[in-house]
Protein backbone atom coordinates (compact mmCIF):
# COMPACT_ATOMS: atom_id res chain seq x y z
CA UNK A 1 0.00 0.00 0.00
CA UNK A 2 1.31 3.42 -0.81
CA UNK A 3 1.98 5.36 1.84
CA UNK A 4 -0.52 7.96 2.83
CA UNK A 5 1.41 9.56 6.63
CA UNK A 6 2.96 12.96 6.94
CA UNK A 7 6.02 11.61 9.04
CA UNK A 8 8.30 8.42 9.25
CA UNK A 9 10.84 7.48 11.91
CA UNK A 10 14.42 7.34 11.60
CA UNK A 11 17.58 7.41 13.51
CA UNK A 12 19.09 10.69 12.78
CA UNK A 13 22.68 12.06 13.71
CA UNK A 14 23.44 15.41 15.20
CA UNK A 15 25.57 17.65 16.28
CA UNK A 16 26.13 19.50 19.56
CA UNK A 17 29.03 21.40 20.68
CA UNK A 18 31.72 18.80 18.49
CA UNK A 19 29.54 16.16 19.85
CA UNK A 20 27.58 13.52 17.68
CA UNK A 21 24.79 11.37 18.94
CA UNK A 22 22.67 9.83 17.45
CA UNK A 23 18.47 9.29 18.38
CA UNK A 24 15.09 8.44 16.83
CA UNK A 25 13.32 11.31 15.20
CA UNK A 26 9.56 12.07 13.21
CA UNK A 27 10.89 13.09 9.98
CA UNK A 28 8.74 14.68 7.05
CA UNK A 29 8.63 13.42 3.83
CA UNK A 30 10.61 15.12 0.67
CA UNK A 31 8.71 15.88 -2.77
CA UNK A 32 10.20 12.91 -5.04
CA UNK A 33 12.26 14.03 -8.16
CA UNK A 34 12.29 13.09 -11.38
CA UNK A 35 14.21 9.27 -12.05
CA UNK A 36 13.31 9.01 -7.85
CA UNK A 37 12.01 6.73 -6.08
CA UNK A 38 10.36 6.68 -2.53
CA UNK A 39 11.22 2.54 -0.96
CA UNK A 40 9.80 1.51 2.15
CA UNK A 41 12.57 -0.03 4.10
CA UNK A 42 11.88 -3.30 5.29
CA UNK A 43 15.99 -4.22 7.21
CA UNK A 44 19.02 -2.22 6.80
CA UNK A 45 22.39 -3.10 7.96
CA UNK A 46 25.20 -1.80 9.94
CA UNK A 47 28.69 -0.87 8.40
CA UNK A 48 31.64 0.68 9.56
CA UNK A 49 30.77 3.37 7.17
CA UNK A 50 27.77 3.75 9.30
CA UNK A 51 29.58 4.18 12.50
CA UNK A 52 31.85 6.43 11.16
CA UNK A 53 28.98 8.79 9.84
CA UNK A 54 27.18 8.45 13.07
CA UNK A 55 30.17 9.54 14.66
CA UNK A 56 30.83 12.54 13.04
CA UNK A 57 33.42 11.43 10.27
CA UNK A 58 33.64 14.59 7.99
CA UNK A 59 35.28 11.85 5.52
CA UNK A 60 32.20 9.94 4.99
CA UNK A 61 29.74 13.09 6.18
CA UNK A 62 30.00 16.61 5.62
CA UNK A 63 26.22 18.06 6.85
CA UNK A 64 24.11 17.32 9.92
CA UNK A 65 21.78 16.29 11.12
CA UNK A 66 22.17 13.25 9.09
CA UNK A 67 20.59 9.37 8.45
CA UNK A 68 22.84 6.81 8.25
CA UNK A 69 22.64 3.40 6.64
CA UNK A 70 24.61 2.43 3.45
CA UNK A 71 21.67 -0.27 3.26
CA UNK A 72 18.55 -0.71 2.58
CA UNK A 73 16.30 -3.16 0.97
CA UNK A 74 12.23 -2.88 0.86
CA UNK A 75 9.59 -2.17 -1.74
CA UNK A 76 9.05 0.53 -4.09
CA UNK A 77 5.98 2.80 -2.56
CA UNK A 78 6.46 5.75 -5.25
CA UNK A 79 7.97 6.03 -8.43
CA UNK A 80 8.98 8.72 -10.70
CA UNK A 81 10.99 6.97 -13.18
CA UNK A 82 9.79 4.42 -16.15
CA UNK A 83 12.23 1.08 -14.53
CA UNK A 84 10.28 0.53 -11.48
CA UNK A 85 6.64 0.34 -10.18
CA UNK A 86 4.51 0.56 -7.25
CA UNK A 87 5.40 -2.87 -4.99
CA UNK A 88 8.51 -4.28 -6.74
CA UNK A 89 11.08 -5.36 -3.98
CA UNK A 90 14.52 -3.84 -3.84
CA UNK A 91 17.77 -3.30 -2.93
CA UNK A 92 19.71 -0.09 -2.16
CA UNK A 93 23.47 -0.44 -1.38
CA UNK A 94 26.26 1.90 -1.41
CA UNK A 95 26.91 5.04 -4.05
CA UNK A 96 25.97 7.76 -1.50
CA UNK A 97 23.69 6.39 0.52
CA UNK A 98 24.22 6.89 4.12
CA UNK A 99 27.04 9.10 3.31
CA UNK A 100 25.83 12.69 2.37
CA UNK A 101 22.42 11.05 0.91
CA UNK A 102 19.85 9.91 3.69
CA UNK A 103 20.06 6.30 4.35
CA UNK A 104 18.61 3.29 5.47
CA UNK A 105 18.08 3.71 9.47
CA UNK A 106 14.94 5.15 8.53
CA UNK A 107 11.54 3.89 7.55
CA UNK A 108 11.47 5.23 4.25
CA UNK A 109 14.31 6.40 1.55
CA UNK A 110 14.42 8.31 -1.49
CA UNK A 111 16.98 7.66 -4.04
CA UNK A 112 17.85 7.83 -7.87
CA UNK A 113 16.05 4.92 -9.49
CA UNK A 114 19.45 4.38 -11.07
CA UNK A 115 21.11 3.17 -7.17
CA UNK A 116 18.30 0.25 -7.18
CA UNK A 117 19.08 -3.13 -7.91
CA UNK A 118 15.54 -6.36 -8.35
CA UNK A 119 15.98 -8.35 -5.39
CA UNK A 120 16.78 -11.23 -7.04
CA UNK A 121 14.69 -15.09 -6.93
CA UNK A 122 15.54 -17.22 -4.27
CA UNK A 123 16.76 -14.59 -1.93
CA UNK A 124 14.65 -12.98 1.26
CA UNK A 125 14.86 -9.30 2.15
CA UNK A 126 16.68 -10.24 5.58
CA UNK A 127 19.27 -11.93 3.47
CA UNK A 128 19.85 -9.46 1.16
CA UNK A 129 20.82 -7.45 4.43
CA UNK A 130 23.13 -9.99 5.69
CA UNK A 131 24.69 -9.54 2.59
CA UNK A 132 24.10 -5.66 2.12
CA UNK A 133 27.24 -4.00 0.77
CA UNK A 134 29.40 -6.05 3.06
CA UNK A 135 28.02 -9.22 0.98
CA UNK A 136 28.15 -6.88 -2.14
CA UNK A 137 31.82 -6.49 -1.56
CA UNK A 138 32.57 -9.81 -0.71
CA UNK A 139 30.75 -10.86 -3.58
CA UNK A 140 33.33 -8.42 -5.63
CA UNK A 141 36.27 -9.63 -4.18
CA UNK A 142 35.25 -13.81 -5.00
CA UNK A 143 34.24 -12.93 -8.17
CA UNK A 144 37.57 -11.28 -9.55
CA UNK A 145 39.89 -13.89 -7.09
CA UNK A 146 37.82 -16.71 -8.24
CA UNK A 147 38.87 -15.92 -12.18
CA UNK A 148 42.55 -16.44 -11.81
CA UNK A 149 42.77 -18.60 -8.68
CA UNK A 150 41.41 -22.38 -8.57
CA UNK A 151 40.73 -24.30 -5.67
CA UNK A 152 43.46 -26.59 -6.27
CA UNK A 153 45.70 -24.04 -6.41
CA UNK A 154 46.26 -23.97 -3.10
CA UNK A 155 45.00 -22.04 0.33
CA UNK A 156 43.51 -18.48 0.37
CA UNK A 157 43.92 -15.76 3.41
CA UNK A 158 40.95 -13.59 4.43
CA UNK A 159 41.91 -10.77 6.21
CA UNK A 160 39.16 -9.32 9.01
CA UNK A 161 37.54 -12.60 8.88
CA UNK A 162 35.52 -11.82 11.89
CA UNK A 163 34.18 -8.63 10.27
CA UNK A 164 30.79 -8.49 7.57
CA UNK A 165 33.23 -8.71 4.31
CA UNK A 166 35.70 -10.94 6.29
CA UNK A 167 32.67 -13.63 7.92
CA UNK A 168 31.04 -13.45 4.41
CA UNK A 169 34.04 -14.28 2.43
CA UNK A 170 35.08 -17.24 4.35
CA UNK A 171 31.90 -19.07 3.95
CA UNK A 172 31.75 -18.33 0.53
CA UNK A 173 34.93 -19.59 -0.43
CA UNK A 174 34.46 -22.48 1.95
CA UNK A 175 30.81 -23.62 -0.24
CA UNK A 176 33.32 -22.72 -3.40
CA UNK A 177 35.59 -25.32 -2.28
CA UNK A 178 38.63 -23.33 -1.46
CA UNK A 179 40.75 -24.22 1.67
CA UNK A 180 40.44 -21.23 3.98
CA UNK A 181 42.65 -19.19 6.16
CA UNK A 182 40.77 -16.81 8.58
CA UNK A 183 43.21 -13.98 9.93
CA UNK A 184 41.93 -12.59 13.54
CA UNK A 185 42.76 -10.36 16.36
CA UNK A 186 40.01 -12.19 18.23
CA UNK A 187 41.34 -15.17 20.21
CA UNK A 188 37.81 -16.15 20.83
CA UNK A 189 36.50 -16.65 17.99
CA UNK A 190 38.40 -19.95 16.36
CA UNK A 191 35.21 -22.23 16.76
CA UNK A 192 33.14 -19.35 14.97
CA UNK A 193 35.53 -18.79 12.32
CA UNK A 194 35.89 -22.71 11.88
CA UNK A 195 32.18 -23.23 11.79
CA UNK A 196 31.81 -20.55 8.97
CA UNK A 197 34.50 -23.16 6.92
CA UNK A 198 37.91 -22.10 7.54
CA UNK A 199 40.28 -24.85 7.80
CA UNK A 200 42.91 -22.92 10.19
CA UNK A 201 42.83 -19.92 12.05
CA UNK A 202 45.70 -17.53 12.12
CA UNK A 203 46.21 -14.75 14.54
CA UNK A 204 46.58 -11.21 13.81
CA UNK A 205 49.82 -10.65 15.71
CA UNK A 206 51.39 -13.85 13.85
CA UNK A 207 51.21 -12.63 10.12
CA UNK A 208 52.01 -8.58 11.60
CA UNK A 209 55.06 -10.10 13.17
CA UNK A 210 56.44 -11.92 10.15
CA UNK A 211 59.71 -10.89 8.88
CA UNK A 212 60.59 -7.40 7.70
CA UNK A 213 62.13 -9.07 4.13
CA UNK A 214 60.78 -8.09 0.29
CA UNK A 215 59.54 -11.02 0.33
CA UNK A 216 58.41 -14.00 2.10
CA UNK A 217 58.10 -17.92 2.16
CA UNK A 218 55.45 -18.60 0.04
CA UNK A 219 52.08 -19.16 2.04
CA UNK A 220 49.01 -18.13 0.26
CA UNK A 221 47.52 -18.68 -3.51
CA UNK A 222 45.40 -15.95 -3.06
CA UNK A 223 44.14 -13.47 -0.52
CA UNK A 224 40.86 -11.13 0.67
CA UNK A 225 42.26 -8.43 2.26
CA UNK A 226 39.22 -6.13 4.61
CA UNK A 227 42.19 -4.17 6.53
CA UNK A 228 45.40 -3.45 4.83
CA UNK A 229 48.72 -2.04 6.23
CA UNK A 230 51.52 -4.75 8.00
CA UNK A 231 48.74 -7.28 7.18
CA UNK A 232 48.45 -6.90 3.44
CA UNK A 233 52.40 -5.90 3.12
CA UNK A 234 52.99 -9.82 4.69
CA UNK A 235 50.06 -11.46 2.92
CA UNK A 236 51.37 -9.90 -0.77
CA UNK A 237 54.64 -11.14 0.28
CA UNK A 238 54.08 -14.09 1.51
CA UNK A 239 51.50 -14.86 -1.90
CA UNK A 240 52.49 -17.86 -4.29
CA UNK A 241 53.75 -16.86 -7.87
CA UNK A 242 50.94 -15.98 -9.94
CA UNK A 243 48.88 -15.52 -6.77
CA UNK A 244 45.79 -12.82 -6.67
CA UNK A 245 44.87 -10.73 -3.82
CA UNK A 246 42.34 -8.41 -3.69
CA UNK A 247 42.07 -5.36 -1.00
CA UNK A 248 38.97 -3.53 -0.54
CA UNK A 249 39.74 -1.82 3.25
CA UNK A 250 42.23 0.07 5.11
CA UNK A 251 40.73 -0.03 9.26
CA UNK A 252 44.67 -1.31 10.02
CA UNK A 253 46.26 1.39 8.04
CA UNK A 254 45.81 3.20 4.49
CA UNK A 255 49.48 2.89 3.92
CA UNK A 256 51.76 -0.27 2.74
CA UNK A 257 55.08 0.11 2.54
CA UNK A 258 56.66 -2.62 -0.03
CA UNK A 259 59.57 -3.34 -2.44
CA UNK A 260 57.58 -3.93 -6.15
CA UNK A 261 59.84 -7.80 -5.84
CA UNK A 262 56.81 -9.21 -5.29
CA UNK A 263 55.13 -8.24 -8.37
CA UNK A 264 58.03 -8.41 -10.44
CA UNK A 265 59.72 -11.58 -9.05
CA UNK A 266 56.52 -13.87 -8.60
CA UNK A 267 53.92 -11.97 -10.87
CA UNK A 268 51.57 -11.77 -8.01
CA UNK A 269 48.30 -9.57 -8.51
CA UNK A 270 46.74 -6.84 -6.34
CA UNK A 271 43.46 -5.73 -7.24
CA UNK A 272 41.57 -2.70 -5.68
CA UNK A 273 37.76 -3.55 -5.06
CA UNK A 274 35.09 -0.12 -5.35
CA UNK A 275 32.15 -1.28 -4.12
CA UNK A 276 30.93 2.40 -3.57
CA UNK A 277 31.01 3.02 -7.30
CA UNK A 278 30.45 -0.45 -8.82
CA UNK A 279 29.07 -0.92 -12.32
CA UNK A 280 25.05 -1.57 -12.03
CA UNK A 281 26.05 -4.53 -14.48
CA UNK A 282 28.18 -6.95 -12.23
CA UNK A 283 26.40 -6.05 -9.12
CA UNK A 284 23.44 -7.91 -11.04
CA UNK A 285 25.98 -10.63 -11.61
CA UNK A 286 26.98 -10.66 -8.05
CA UNK A 287 23.29 -10.52 -7.15
CA UNK A 288 22.37 -13.40 -8.51
CA UNK A 289 25.36 -15.55 -7.89
CA UNK A 290 24.76 -14.72 -3.48
CA UNK A 291 21.31 -15.27 -3.85
CA UNK A 292 22.15 -18.79 -5.53
CA UNK A 293 25.08 -21.15 -6.13
CA UNK A 294 26.92 -18.91 -3.63
CA UNK A 295 24.80 -18.57 -0.37
CA UNK A 296 26.39 -19.85 2.09
CA UNK A 297 24.07 -22.59 4.20
CA UNK A 298 25.19 -20.82 7.43
CA UNK A 299 24.10 -17.10 6.27
CA UNK A 300 21.78 -16.52 9.17
CA UNK A 301 25.05 -17.64 11.47
CA UNK A 302 26.76 -14.02 10.60
CA UNK A 303 23.88 -12.11 11.68
CA UNK A 304 22.20 -9.97 14.71
CA UNK A 305 19.08 -8.51 14.53
CA UNK A 306 17.94 -5.65 16.04
CA UNK A 307 15.87 -2.66 16.16
CA UNK A 308 16.11 1.05 15.08
CA UNK A 309 16.23 1.80 19.22
CA UNK A 310 18.97 -0.47 19.41
CA UNK A 311 21.36 1.73 16.89
CA UNK A 312 23.28 3.57 18.83
CA UNK A 313 24.66 0.91 20.92
CA UNK A 314 25.68 -1.51 18.50
CA UNK A 315 27.15 1.99 16.69
CA UNK A 316 29.50 2.06 20.10
CA UNK A 317 30.68 -1.89 19.57
CA UNK A 318 31.44 -1.40 16.00
CA UNK A 319 33.66 1.21 16.70
CA UNK A 320 35.78 -0.51 19.44
CA UNK A 321 36.44 -3.06 17.73
CA UNK A 322 33.85 -5.78 19.42
CA UNK A 323 31.30 -6.74 17.01
CA UNK A 324 31.74 -9.28 14.92
CA UNK A 325 29.37 -10.18 12.10
CA UNK A 326 27.04 -8.78 10.49
CA UNK A 327 24.29 -6.44 12.31
CA UNK A 328 20.83 -6.32 10.51
CA UNK A 329 18.04 -3.62 11.37
CA UNK A 330 14.41 -4.89 11.04
CA UNK A 331 12.24 -1.94 10.29
CA UNK A 332 9.00 -3.75 9.22
CA UNK A 333 7.56 -6.53 11.80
Amino acid sequence: MVQNKSTFKAFRVEAVDGNYHGAVKELEFDLLNNDEVLIKVHYSSLNYKDALSASGNKGVTRNYPHTPGIDAVGTIEKSNSDSFDIGEKVIVTSYDLGMNTDGGFAEYIQVPAEWVVRLPDNMTMKEAMIFGTAGLTAGMSVLRLTELIKPEDGKIVVSGATGGVGALSVSILSKLGYSVVAITGKTTEREYLMNLGAKEVLMRNEIENFDKKPLLKTLFAGAIDTVGGTILENIIKSTNSMGVVTCCGNVASPKIDLTVFPFILRGVTLIGIDSQNYPMKYRKIVWNKLAQEWKPEQLDDTCTEIKLEDVQPKIELMLDGKLKGRTVLAMVK
